[in-house]
């Protein structure tokens, strides 16, 4: 199995714990032979690296320099989060398996390589628009919702790291609960758990 991970943040680009907890991801997936690669962003270390512990990245920057906010950001930067990926795609000569999206910053890409290439993806949500701006319903927190909407309409499974996650994600927008699997990264049987879910979403593929 070869899995590529999205990420905003993977060190040494640390914003939050969702740097670690990726990169800890990347390490179990590699110690149970499955090739990962990480797809994030950093401002200048740039291109394909191969790290310790047999994890390879490729890191983008955004080509549109000056912003007014976080969302023409993100959306600017995914198209450079497709080419990369589409290369890695390629360049494993379309052995790639599926795509694990942290967040909901890298949704379009994954929607487009899932249209484009055929790539399932999974979304692990790791938090939501609805608790980061609670009741907030302007067009911009509006927009985050409507991509944190589509990840979970497109992706194949969403993981989460608690019952309460999975509870708030069926609350906020309807998912089917079957489509939800909480997987707490502190429980023992944690990389064993998020191989079965990537298993059946690849042994689904065709499905999709």
């Amino acid at each position: 199995m070869e899995v590529v991970i999205f990420s905003w943040e993977y060190p040494p680009r640390i914003v939050g714990y969702l740097a670690e907890h990726v990169r800890e991801l990347a390490v179990q997936l590699v110690k149970n032979k499955v090739k990962a690669c990480v797809v994030t962003y950093h401002d200048f270390l740039t291109g394909e690296y191969n790290e310790a512990d047999g994890i390879k990245t490729y890191r983008v920057t955004n080509p549109v320099k000056t912003h007014i906010g976080v969302l023409t950001w993100v959306l600017t930067l995914n198209q450079e989060v497709e080419r990369a990926a589409a290369n890695i795609y390629y360049n494993s000569g379309r052995q790639i398996s599926l795509i694990d999206v942290h967040d909901w910053h890298f949704i379009p890409a994954a929607v487009t390589l899932k249209k484009g290439l055929g790539l399932p993806f999974v979304y692990s949500v790791d938090s939501l628009e609805e608790h980061r701006s609670h009741g907030a319903n302007t067009p911009f927190n509006m927009a985050i919702k409507s991509i944190e909407w589509l990840g979970m309409y497109e992706a194949g499974k969403l993981i989460v790291k608690s019952d309460w996650m999975r509870d708030e994600v069926y609350r906020v927008y309807k998912v089917p609960l079957e489509k939800i699997l909480a997987i707490s990264p502190r429980s023992a049987g944690w990389i064993r758990n998020v191989l079965r879910v990537y298993g059946d979403l690849v042994g689904g593929k065709a499905a999709l």
